[in-house]
Parts: structure tokens; sequence; C-alpha cells
């Protein structure tokens, strides 16, 4: 993740936030008062800001018992955000983390276990992996929401001008086709990169890798969680191919790949569903040469790629957690037709954090939800996302997972600088993620 501020900082601003008093609790304190529950998020920018507080007004509106007040943190903060309010006893009735941080966040006791009944609504609603992404040792502790599956993003325009009929089907076609794409002028700098590697922060540049990985039939670590999976033949494949694909020219980490590619400098790069509606601001018109297909992998139909979220989930220390769960339902799992906001696809039937996902370009992991609003008209770059929802293998999400992908993100990119060989940077993460796992 990207430097985060100081604890100290953070502690003072826990105070003084707005909605960041004790967990649920009302207004003035008169009797007959509403219930005044506190949505902690990292919605703080728009449009995802507007979206949720439209959600949240409607409930207002038509509850006068339970009311709910939102607060938010730039994502970078949320973790530290969450942990410091807890500890200071102003933790929000009802929080919105990264679903990486589930295991951490139900071994400090910041979130509770979904009643059963909600756990069964889950398990009914929701893809499998958007489900297990929200899950701690089995257990549902959450609605999930935001759901990122990631695909291959291909810049059909510098495909065709090299003579690329389409997205690759392969692992070998990808990287012929890197490749082929890849430009520098005479004096050797870069013009067009053939595959694009990010290094935005732990997600973009983990992330793609994982993604790769999952094709190759790889994981992150072994099923337990207990210890890495990265030396098998599948994790060195993938450190391998990074490596020879900078070192030909296809690839450069060091070009800022969230700028280059809406600019027509990238061919192909891996990344989340989010990057469609931030694509489609970005580019304008030239959004139509977008396309975005399965990563590939060894052999044509291969299928394989990882999924990360978010959830909503009700906090361990509430005063008022029926109440919560109660807007959890309405929010994440009562069917309503979509409404003016979806355009097209007013008539459809879905639930309200669908609608309000798709509104902003991207998706939960309601697989009828998103493929009944896209068949009415949605961007259809987000198809391949919702079909991955299918097959795609959730992060891990363990106490540690946090720490681990850090470190997973430290040899990947000392292996994309040259400081370690592929077998090198495999080595390393292994030894350094097994140790913190041991913790």
């Amino acid at each position: 993740m990207r430097r985060r501020r100081m604890l100290a900082g953070l502690a003072g601003a826990a105070a003084t936030a707005a909605g960041c008093g004790a967990p649920g609790r009302s207004g003035s304190g008169r009797p007959g008062d509403p219930v005044v529950l506190t949505l902690l998020s990292h919605y703080a920018t728009e449009p995802l800001k507007s979206a949720l507080q439209r959600a949240v007004d409607t409930w207002n509106a038509g509850h006068d018992r339970v009311h709910v007040r939102t607060t938010a943190v730039r994502f970078q903060d949320l973790l530290t955000t969450l942990m410091v309010r807890q500890a200071a006893g102003q933790g929000a009735d009802i929080v919105h983390p990264y679903s990486l941080w589930a295991g951490q966040l139900a071994q400090a006791g910041v979130v509770r276990p979904a009643p059963p009944e909600d756990a069964a609504r889950i398990t009914r609603g929701f893809a499998d992996a958007a489900v297990r992404a929200a899950s701690v040792r089995g257990r549902i502790i959450g609605y999930p929401t935001e759901v990122q599956s990631y695909a291959l993003y291909c810049n059909e325009r510098l495909l065709r001008e090299a003579g690329v009929a389409g997205p690759p089907r392969t692992w070998r076609e990808l990287e012929e086709t890197a490749y082929r794409t890849a430009r520098r002028d005479r004096h050797g700098n870069t013009l067009v990169q053939g595959f694009g590697l990010s290094r935005t922060d732990d997600a973009t540049v983990v992330n793609q890798t994982l993604a790769l990985l999952a094709s190759r039939g790889g994981s992150f670590l072994q099923a337990d969680g207990s210890r890495s999976a990265l030396g098998s033949p599948a994790g060195r494949a993938v450190f391998a191919l990074e490596r020879r694909l900078i070192d030909r020219g296809a690839s450069d980490p060091g070009i800022d790949l969230m700028k280059a590619f809406p600019a027509g400098r990238v061919a192909m790069a891996v990344s989340g569903a989010w990057w469609t509606g931030s694509l489609r601001q970005t580019m304008g018109r030239d959004y139509r040469d977008v396309t975005v297909a399965p990563v590939p992998g060894p052999a044509p139909g291969n299928r394989g790629t990882v999924t990360t979220g978010f959830l909503l989930g009700v906090n361990a220390k509430s005063r008022h957690p029926r109440e919560a769960w109660e807007f959890l339902r309405w929010l994440n799992d009562e069917v309503v037709p979509a409404g003016p906001q979806a355009g097209p696809a007013a008539a459809v039937r879905a639930t309200r954090m669908s609608v309000l996902q798709m509104s902003v370009g991207t998706m939960t992991g309601r697989t009828r939800d998103m493929r009944g609003l896209l068949a009415a008209g949605g961007d259809p770059n987000l198809g391949p996302f919702v079909d991955a929802l299918d097959y795609a293998t959730p992060e891990p999400n363990g106490p540690r997972a946090q720490k681990a992908k850090a470190l997973l993100r430290k040899n990947i990119e000392e292996m994309w600088t040259g400081s370690l060989s592929p077998d090198g940077a495999v080595r390393s993460a292994v030894r350094q993620v097994d140790q913190e796992l041991s913790r």
C-alpha cells in the first residue's frame, strides 16, 4: 500500500472526525431519538462518495427508527484508521474494509461473524470467490460489496498496428504479442510498452502477478494459508516471464502504467474491473480501442485469475448490531428496480449495492445482478470480469496477509530492478513470507 500517515496523527483525527464517536450512539440521547449508526468507508472521493450517500439518504428518508451517518478516509489510511479508532473505543458501527484485512480485523476484535440468517443470504446470493473473500476460517463476517477480479486489458489499435489479430489466448501468445507491439525510438527510449507492469501500490504490483500465477495454475499460499506456495514451477515461471519482458524491452516498470495506458502507450496490462470506469472517463473517445479478455493460461481455454474486494460488516463492539445488520440486508440483499441512475437498465431488478457499483463502473459479486445490468446496456468490458468470478481465486486474508503481501511486493520489485534474479526473488519471497506467517 502507499505510504500511510503516522499513527499519532490518525489518532488525533479519529477523535475529531465526523461520525467517529462510540459505536451506536444516538443523536441527542433523548428518549425516542432514532438510533444513529456510523459507517466508515474509503469512499472519500467522487463518484463513490455521492453514490454511497444517495443510498444512505434513501434509507434515512424511509426509516425513522434507525439512521445511518457516513464518514470516509482515504484508502491508504483505512486499515490504520480502523485499528486506531477501535483501540480508542471510537470504532464505527459498520465498517467497510478491504477483504485482505478480514483475518487481521477479526483477530483484533474489530468485526463480528454475520448472523446465521445473513450468512445464508450471502452464501446463496454471491459468487463463491466473493463469499470466501468475506470469510475468516470459514465464518462469513460481512456482505461482499465492491469485488475486483483481474483480466487482461488490450489496446486493440496498438495490436492491429503490430499485425496482431486479437487478444492473446495463451502465455506464449501473450509474450509474442508483447514483443511485437513494443516500440522504441532511435535513442532507445520507450514509445510503447507491449505489456505494462504497475508499481503504484501493493495491490497493483502483487495482484497483476497473482493473476498470472493463477492463470498458470499456481497460488501464493498453500491451501491452509500457513506457508508460501510461490516456489512452485508456476511461481518461478511468472517471475521469469516478467523479467524477460523487461530485459527484452517489452515492459518498463519505471513508467507509470496508470498514465501510459490511457495515453495509448501500452498495448496490454493486467488490472482489476475498477479500471474500466477510470479509463472510460480519462480516454474519452479513445476508450473504444480498449477491449478486455481473460488472463491467458498455458493452453487455449485454461482459466485462472485472482479476485479482491471489500465487505460491509458490523463492529464487534457496536451497541446496535441488530439494526446494523438490518441496514446491511436492505443495502446488499433486497432486490429493487435499478432506477434512473442505471440509465438503460432502469427497469432491471438488482440489489442496491449492485446498482451503486455499476453506476461507478465496477461490480459486486452477485453475478446474476451484474449480468442483468450489463445486458441492459452496461459497459461490455465488464463482462470478462463478471465471468471470471466463476473461476477466480480470492487473495488470502489471514491475520498476517497484509504484511505477507508487502513482502511479496518488495521481492517482485527487486526482481524487476535486477537486484534479484527471478529464482532468487522467489526464494527470498518464500523465506520471508514463511517467516512472517509463522509469527
